[in-house]
This record gives C-alpha cells, sequence and structure tokens, in this order.
C-alpha cells in the first residue's frame, strides 16, 4: 500500500520487539456498551499482549455518527458503541491494535467494513467509540500504528 509501511512477523510464532515497542502504551478495555464487557472479561481481553502479526503505519479516521445502523461490508450494521473499524483489505473479523503514534493510548478492534478511501496514508476507520478510546474525536484524523492480532478466517 502506498503511504504505508508494512512490518510481518513469520509463521513460526510472536516476533521479538522491535525498535519501536516502547510506544504500545496502555490497551483500552472495551466499555461495558460495546458489546464485550470492562476489564478482564472484556471481549478483547485475550489480545491485550499478544504479539504483532503484522504492522502498518499511516493514519486513522472515524465513521461519521450518520451512519450508524447501515449495513457494513460484512453484513453486519455499523453501531458506533461497538470496538470496530474499516480497513481496505485485512480479512472481516480481524482483529487489530491501534496505537497513537504518541504511544498514548491503544484499542483493540474488529474489522467490519472496508475503507477508509480518503488518502492514501489513511490506513483504518475506527467507531465512535474506539475514536473516543484514541482521544481522536477533535482531531478527527491521527497517525497511527496498526497491529494485526489475529487475521479473521478469509484474507484477501
Amino acid at each position: 500500500m502506498e503511504g504505508t509501511s508494512r512490518t510481518a512477523s513469520g509463521p513460526t510464532g510472536p516476533r521479538t520487539p522491535g525498535p519501536d515497542a516502547d510506544l504500545r502504551g496502555p490497551v483500552a478495555a472495551p466499555p461495558a456498551d460495546a458489546g464485550g464487557g470492562g476489564g478482564a472479561e472484556g471481549r478483547f481481553s485475550r489480545y491485550e499482549r499478544a504479539p504483532a502479526q503484522e504492522t502498518l503505519r499511516g493514519q486513522a479516521s472515524y465513521y461519521a455518527d450518520s451512519l450508524a445502523g447501515n449495513r457494513t461490508a460484512s453484513g453486519e450494521r455499523y453501531d458506533p458503541r461497538e470496538l470496530t473499524a474499516a480497513h481496505r483489505s485485512l480479512p472481516f473479523g480481524t482483529v487489530v491494535r491501534v496505537t497513537r503514534a504518541d504511544g498514548r493510548a491503544s484499542v483493540i478492534v474488529r474489522i467490519t467494513d472496508r475503507g477508509p478511501f480518503a488518502g492514501k496514508r489513511r490506513i483504518i476507520d475506527l467507531s465512535r467509540v474506539a475514536a473516543e478510546r484514541l482521544d481522536m474525536v477533535r482531531a478527527g484524523v491521527l497517525d497511527v500504528r496498526v497491529e494485526v492480532l489475529e487475521y479473521g478466517k478469509k484474507r484477501r
């Protein structure tokens, strides 16, 4: 992808931490109303310490609230309270950790849609609650690192 950089680990297991491992920062637990409960019982808690299988760098944006209820490319309805995101090519169901470039916050989301389609540097569109967890709502666009933690069933 133009405008992004990729790093992948081998199929034999976790990679060793790279020079930017200190950027991981705290992982935001899903809120109770985000479809996964909070804390250790949260939907994504098993991924909090998972190693990255692939790393992408670019910009994140987030879905407009007016899209709530619309069907995503995966067939699910978009709910701004769910920890979901859109990516151009990652398989639906892929779980990724999105970390601010400054390392101040991270959030784990599941890919349910295609996009973003604005600009080559934009690599992920986040749900409203995910954008809030990254404190990016006011800015609208943020430099991020996206780490693939688990691929969805069908890789495109």
